[in-house]
Parts: structure tokens; sequence; C-alpha cells
């Protein structure tokens, strides 16, 4: 080899290397459908080499989300990296090792099974900002203010507020896009989350007895041999069938910022974003 050939090979492991250790926008994609448009988004403003697609994955999550990802590959235009928590499989796991499962730091399993996995995702990517979710709505413009003021350093951005996106329009946009909704949104529910998530009520448990009585009647066990229950006051096995609400929204959407603390209080910026006084960018930094 020559001296030429040499420098050019390591002048190009040098690029290479220096590639890798640019900033990216991570982009959370959460299998629902404001995570999706508002990847799609991002992916079309900073580039498919910009961004990081980013799902994390839970073992009760409803099957048809490989469907779903794979589909939103090919219209966002860029692969999906995947996470999961090294040490639990799902809530249903957490809850079992932990003897664990709400209390007043929020549900067990959010932390286990999304936080921290947010988290390490942080450390392991140099980034320039995150790309999360939130829809143009009043409770989740509040939602969105008030994760920025509980972790300022993720670097939000919030692409479907910006540009006024509600769910209802986000779930429009794939359809004429020709990508079919997930299947738990065809089912009723107002979120695809885990199958029996530990925040939701009444309503929403009588929902997953009528669509999983799997896994209804697994947590019911679950609660029982913890001795400690996921709805506030009654274990799911002295649920009555008619309890509760069942008409949409029935909780709120599971993905990596639903440990917001103090996430129902107004913050007072909210108000002026709706009011297009400021803009969202505005209100958190």
């Amino acid at each position: 080899m020559t001296t030429d050939m040499a420098e050019a090979l390591i002048g190009a492991a040098e690029i290479r290397a220096e590639q890798s250790l640019k900033s990216k926008i991570i982009c959370w994609f959460s299998c629902g459908i404001t995570s999706a448009v508002a990847c799609k988004i991002a992916v079309d403003k900073y580039g498919a080499d910009k961004c990081l697609l980013i799902y994390i994955e839970i073992d009760s999550a409803h099957e048809d989300n490989e469907r779903f990802i794979k589909e939103c590959e090919q219209w966002i235009g860029a692969s999906i990296i995947r996470r999961r928590s090294a040490k639990y499989t799902d809530q249903y796991d957490v809850i079992k090792k932990t003897k664990y499962v709400n209390g007043v730091g929020g549900a067990r399993c959010t932390k286990e099974l999304k936080k921290d996995v947010r988290v390490s995702v942080e450390k392991e990517f140099l980034f320039e900002g995150q790309v999360f979710g939130f829809e143009y709505e009043k409770k989740e413009i509040n939602r969105a203010i008030r994760f920025a003021q509980q972790y300022p350093h993720t670097k939000q951005i919030y692409p479907l507020i910006d540009r006024k996106l509600t769910k209802e329009q986000c779930a429009w946009l794939l359809w004429d896009n020709k990508i079919e909704l997930p299947e738990m949104y065809k089912l009723g529910f107002h979120n695809n989350n885990c199958i029996g998530c530990v925040k939701g009520g009444m309503g929403y448990w009588n929902k997953i007895r009528e669509h999983f009585p799997d896994k209804y009647k697994d947590m019911s066990i679950l609660e029982r041999e913890i001795g400690r229950s996921c709805i506030k006051g009654k274990f799911l096995d002295e649920l009555g069938q008619n309890d509760g609400r069942h008409e949409p929204p029935i909780l709120p959407d599971c993905g990596t910022f639903c440990e917001i603390e103090f996430a129902d209080l107004m913050d007072k910026k909210t108000e002026r974003v709706i009011n297009g006084e400021i803009t969202i960018d505005e209100a958190v930094r």
C-alpha cells in the first residue's frame, strides 16, 4: 500500500468518526398517530441523516404496531431504531418484581420502561433537540410546557403545536397517505398505549376486559398477589362491568413523557400560546 493510499484510508476513517459524533435530532416514535406525524415533519425539515427515530419496545404493546412501524418507515423515509429496558419486559413484569403499581411518584412502570430508557438514549447520542408529539390542544400544550420546565436539558421540539395540528388532523393525514391507524384506535381506545395501562380508570379497564380478557385477568391476579390495585379504592376483580365511562378520551397518551408532574396544573403561558401571543418555542425557552 502506498503512502497516499494509507493517508486516504485514514482520512476516510476520520470522516466517518466525525460524522458519528455529529449532533442529531432525536425523534420519539411511540406508535401513536401524533408521534408518527411529528417524526415525519422533523425528517422533512432536518433530513433523514440528521434525525434519529427511536421507538421504545414493550412486550405488552399490540402486535399490530409492527405493521404500523413498517408503513411509517416507508412514509417518513427513515428507519426506526428500537430500544428497550434491560431489566423489565412490560408493566406486568415491573409490578411483579417491584411490588409497586401507582403512588405519589407516579407509575413505577413509566419510570422503568420509558423514562429510564429515554435517559439512556440521551446519554448514548449527542443531540441538539428532541422531537415530541404533543398535539395542538390546550391540555397537551400545557403538558408540553410542564415537561420543558421539568426537563430543560431535553431541548424540546414540538412540531405539532408549532403547526397547530390536532390529533384528529394527524389521523386524517395518515389516512390520506394510505396508512391504516393502529388497531388500538380502531378498537375505540383513544391512544395506542401498552395493553393494560395502570393509569387507566374504570372505564378503560372495562374496555380492556372486553377486548383483552387475558390481560385483564393477568392484572387482576397480579393485583391480589401484591395487595395493591391500579384503580384507586377498588381491585379489578371487584369492578362491575358497567362501572366507569367508556367514551374517549380514556387516558393520557403514554409516550416517553408520561411521567410529567403537575400536568393538570395550568401554566399561565398555555393561554398565551393558544391566543397566538407567543410560540411554543418561546414558551419553553
